[in-house]
């Protein structure tokens, strides 16, 4: 009985890591690849679970049938999580909001609060029970508590490992959460099996467990979850024939088909439309650079060829070769299986050689050089297509360019209707350009801005008689190509309107580890499509260290100056001080998780792993600090070192991911991700030794276990919830990593301050 209930323990934290994961990809795949609605998910997930550890610690006294409230709490949570996967899918529906427009950070914060409740609820529910069942078949005086959790975590690093390297790559949401809850649902019901004849309530909850697992067994051996999958798809896209729905290592894809017409959805986000494209774009993004250019031969396509931009770069008869490297190279084989005349000739000619490879990592790898270079990404509207638009990258790719060579990329503009947003996404990226390229030219136009940059000032000083000359020679054709209409897109004025419309607006340096250009580009769609929250948005942009260490010091200084010798003061600074490392492990896991997809792209599929990871700290460094106390007579000089080994690691995280890119070759070294995860871990063992710690300091000041954890324990949370808030939506979008790091260390310099001065006073 004690080793079926250990299994359940495990279990249960293998089912909730899993839970959070799937939960968390399906609200990214609605929120358009949006990493910082992570922040929002996990802090609501956080709040809640507690919620319900809270609640349910409350009332475990009052039930009696300690077992079949655990069995109880599992059926109604994987039943819960089976609607939770329903609700998400259906969200823009609900909100009332059109297939592929983004959603706000409003929007998501209230969404997924509303949707995870149920879900994280019960599983915060299931710990409390969990210890209840464990007490039951070891004894009373059993540390069962302790025991639990650390079983809880096991199941949790399992869980981020068989997610990250085989539910995730093999299985869809539907799948696992069939063959998840028949897992737990058939270690129920053996735990059921020895009290059906203890009374009515355990043999009826048994049968109707039984029948439970009957349901998720047939329905994950025989294809039912394969019908919920293609009803909650059919009832997400709302009548539109979805040929292909899947998940990919960066995100989601659906294919619409009408007609022949495809559209190829990436993340709920139209990315491309086959076999007509759109042919104003795509010629002008094509020609006008390669037009500039005397001879182009060799050309490097990053993401967004297919489609119509390759088969233009071919109309060019001095073109000898196009390297065309995907973001997700799933997209390709999509194209593929779905293909249109158009495609088949682009990806079928001689000089075309498909790379299946993410384009930034090809860039930095490759010795090959081109003479032009087009980024196919229309905005950094994401962490992960922000990489494509950072200082760090342009260098990558004017290492690769041919002298003359001609780098290219679009961002969203309009000649008529503008908004101090979009002046500022566009001037961001433009100084960006500028800080790496010694020229650069911008061709407003009423949809996309044309941003041309290069190493020779002839390549984007050619005019419209050079233009129509080389058009001649090279005998192209196309909708848009009339001499009137060259004239226009290249009269000289229109660079100086460009530079009067930017004039005055955002002249920051958009990098990988300080994203501007994701934070002016949400600003951008809110601006759009929620214009009530344009004023909070401009007074955020206006954040900077010295107002949080304003918010941190003046404070700090204030208590000081008014707080007396003695009093009940102890105890509130050291529960300050927990909610400040409460804030800052939440702040750890997000700079974690936000690096790794500014590194590689692909944290849709490792952030399992880096969460349980970072769990997976946290238990060791929980039993370590447990096992310690023993031998500490005064914990308070040891809080103190704990909290200037956080404040030391907050600001040393960053400061290595800055200085890890002068090592060559380090993100293709073996091991780059042992970093993060090793990172990862070292958050959480930090993080752990304080709680323990803590409690031992408020229980000698107070006398009371219990309501003394209990404090401890909502403050920690809070600080968490906290954290997921402000760092996803504030922190890391505007300070970036650096200035996220050195929030940390302020924040919890006031608690080491607070805690030092009472330790030399008493």
């Amino acid at each position: 009985m004690k080793k079926l209930v250990v299994a359940a323990v495990i279990a249960m934290g293998f089912s909730g890591l899993v839970a959070e994961v799937f939960l968390l990809r399906e609200f990214l795949i609605v929120f358009a690849g949006n990493e910082f609605s992570i922040g929002l998910v996990l802090a609501n997930w956080l709040i809640l679970e507690a919620l319900g550890a809270f609640v349910f610690g409350r009332l475990a006294d009052k039930l009696r049938r300690d077992v079949e409230t655990f069995a109880a709490l599992n059926t109604l949570f994987f039943a819960f999580l089976l609607v939770a996967v329903f609700l998400i899918r259906n969200l823009k529906r609900f909100l009332g909001i059109a297939v592929g427009e983004p959603i706000g950070l409003l929007p998501m914060f209230g969404s997924s609060l509303v949707i995870l409740a149920p879900v994280s609820f019960l599983h915060g529910a299931l710990f409390p029970s969990s210890c209840q069942i464990y007490t039951l078949v070891s004894g009373p005086g059993a540390p069962s508590t302790g025991r639990v959790y650390a079983y809880e975590t096991i199941g949790t690093v399992i869980g981020g490992v068989v997610c990250t390297f085989l539910l995730i790559p093999h299985l869809h949401t539907f799948q696992v959460v069939f063959w998840v809850a028949l897992w737990n649902l058939l270690i129920c019901a053996a735990l059921l099996v020895p009290r059906r004849k203890t009374g009515r309530p355990a043999g009826a909850l048994l049968v109707v467990v039984s029948i439970l697992v009957v349901f998720w067994g047939s329905g994950a051996l025989f294809g039912l979850d394969d019908a919920f999958h293609r009803l909650s798809i059919r009832a997400q896209w709302r009548g539109l024939r979805v040929v292909h729905y899947q998940n990919s290592p960066y995100g989601n894809f659906c294919v619409v088909e009408n007609e022949g017409q495809y559209i190829f959805f990436q993340d709920g986000i139209p990315e491309l439309i086959t076999p007509v494209p759109d042919l104003p774009f795509v010629e002008e993004f094509v020609h006008l650079p390669l037009l500039a250019h005397p001879e182009p031969r060799r050309i490097l396509v990053l993401s967004g060829g297919a489609g119509g931009v390759i088969y233009e770069v071919l109309k060019h008869p001095t073109v000898e070769a196009v390297d065309y490297a995907e973001l997700d190279p799933l997209l390709i084989e999509l194209l593929r299986k779905f293909p249109t005349p158009l495609t088949e000739s682009e990806l079928n000619d001689r000089r075309v050689t498909v790379l299946h490879v993410d384009g930034r990592m090809y860039v930095r790898t490759t010795r090959n050089t081109y003479d032009g270079i087009l980024v196919g990404l229309t905005e950094p509207s994401t962490l992960q297509t922000n990489r494509f638009f950072t200082r760090e990258f342009f260098l990558l790719a004017q290492r690769r360019l041919n002298p003359g060579g001609i780098f290219v990329l679009g961002l969203p503009g309009s000649l008529t209707y503008s908004t101090r947003e979009l002046a500022d996404l566009n001037s961001s990226v433009f100084h960006t350009l500028q800080s790496v390229f010694p020229f650069v030219r911008v061709i407003p136009g009423e949809g996309t801005n044309l941003f041309l940059a290069s190493d020779s000032p002839e390549s984007l000083s050619v005019g419209k008689e050079q233009i129509m000359e080389r058009l001649r020679q090279r005998g192209l054709q196309g909708e848009r190509w009339m001499p009137w209409y060259i004239e226009q897109a290249l009269h000289p004025g229109w660079q100086a309107w460009f530079e009067r419309w930017i004039e005055g607006r955002s002249r920051k340096v958009n990098t990988d580890f300080h994203p501007v250009g994701v934070f002016y580009s949400v600003s951008h769609w809110n601006a759009l499509f929620a214009p009530y929250l344009s004023g909070p948005f401009r007074f955020l942009e206006n954040l900077h260290l010295g107002t949080i260490a304003l918010l941190c010091g003046g404070p700090t200084l204030g208590y000081l100056l008014l707080r007396p010798r003695r009093g009940p003061f102890f105890r509130a600074e050291v529960l300050f001080a927990i909610a400040a490392t409460g804030f800052a492990g939440m702040i750890f896991d997000l700079m974690l998780i936000f690096a790794f997809q500014a590194v590689y792209g692909y944290v849709f599929s490792w952030i399992g792993l880096l969460v349980a990871s970072f769990m997976a700290g946290a238990t060791v460094g929980a039993l370590l600090i447990s096992r310690a106390l023993e031998r500490l007579r005064d914990g308070l000089p040891f809080f103190l070192k704990t909290e200037l080994a956080i404040i030391g690691f907050a600001g040393m995280c960053p400061l290595i991911f800055y200085a890890a890119p002068l090592s060559p070759g380090w993100i293709e070294g073996p091991l780059a991700r042992g970093l993060f995860l090793g990172l990862s871990f070292a958050g959480g063992f930090l993080i752990s030794l304080q709680f323990p710690l803590a409690n031992r300091l408020l229980f000698r000041d107070s006398g009371s276990s219990v309501p003394t954890a209990g404090l401890l324990y909502a403050s920690d949370l809070l600080g968490g919830w906290m954290g997921g808030i402000v760092g996803a939506g504030v922190l890391l979008p505007i300070l970036g990593l650096l200035g996220t790091g050195l929030t940390v260390v302020l924040l919890k310099s006031s608690s080491l301050i607070l805690l030092a001065t009472w330790f030399w006073k008493r």
